[in-house]
């Protein structure tokens, strides 16, 4: 099976429809991803077979379960779930933010030579954004729970919400969450070509 096709395939399993555009726009962020990972080590995933499950639709798996229009990727990283939101979500307005320099200078390239209107990339700690109002704020193994809530929320809109893709349920985190958050869902999710497990927590202010 070839990279398309296996991304193809996972989609499809996923129940995402996406245009041909938007399969190729995948493709090609595949090929930036690992093109600049030669050099940046973006990413620990060397494969760029590896990275369809491990990254593409390990991301794309929380997308049927998140609602917004401004969404904000802290610790963006190499783009997931941010820069995959984008090219599946082209109505969406996403910010990615990165404190690390290297990985914000790929993610506005790949903004660039992917076409992808809808991104917005910051160099800066979160903590340091200027106050906004985002609908959803995400992030893929960027903290604990807590630590998440406490760096981001002066950026939360009223009635938004944080939507945390993690490993395995995450029982200790949510134990520790401050008595203004509660859990809104934690969503079991299954990524076509990995066996392992993954949660989306999704949280809001009481």
């Amino acid at each position: 099976m070839t990279l398309e096709q296996e991304l193809e395939a996972g989609l499809a399993q996923l129940g995402l429809e996406l245009s041909a555009e938007q399969i190729d726009r995948l493709n090609q962020y595949l090929a930036l991803l690992n093109k600049w990972n030669k050099t940046y080590n973006l990413t620990a995933v060397r494969e760029t077979e590896r990275m369809v499950a491990y990254h593409v639709l390990d991301s794309l798996s929380a997308l049927p379960h998140i609602q917004g229009v401004r969404v904000l990727d802290v610790g963006s990283g190499g783009g997931m779930p941010g820069m995959l939101f984008a090219i599946a979500r082209p109505d969406w307005q996403l910010t990615l933010i990165d404190a690390n320099h290297k990985k914000t200078t790929f993610l506005r390239q790949a903004a660039i030579e992917l076409g992808l209107n809808n991104v917005e990339v910051h160099c800066e700690r979160v903590e340091a954004l200027a106050a906004s109002a985002f609908d959803v704020i995400t992030s893929r193994a960027f903290a604990d729970l807590a630590e998440f809530v406490r760096l981001t929320r002066h950026v939360l809109a009223d009635g938004g919400v944080w939507a945390a893709l993690k490993g395995v349920y995450p029982y200790e985190e949510i134990a520790q969450l401050p008595d203004d958050i509660r859990v809104v869902s934690v969503q079991a999710l299954h990524v076509p070509g990995l066996d392992a497990e993954r949660h989306l927590v999704t949280l809001a202010r009481v």
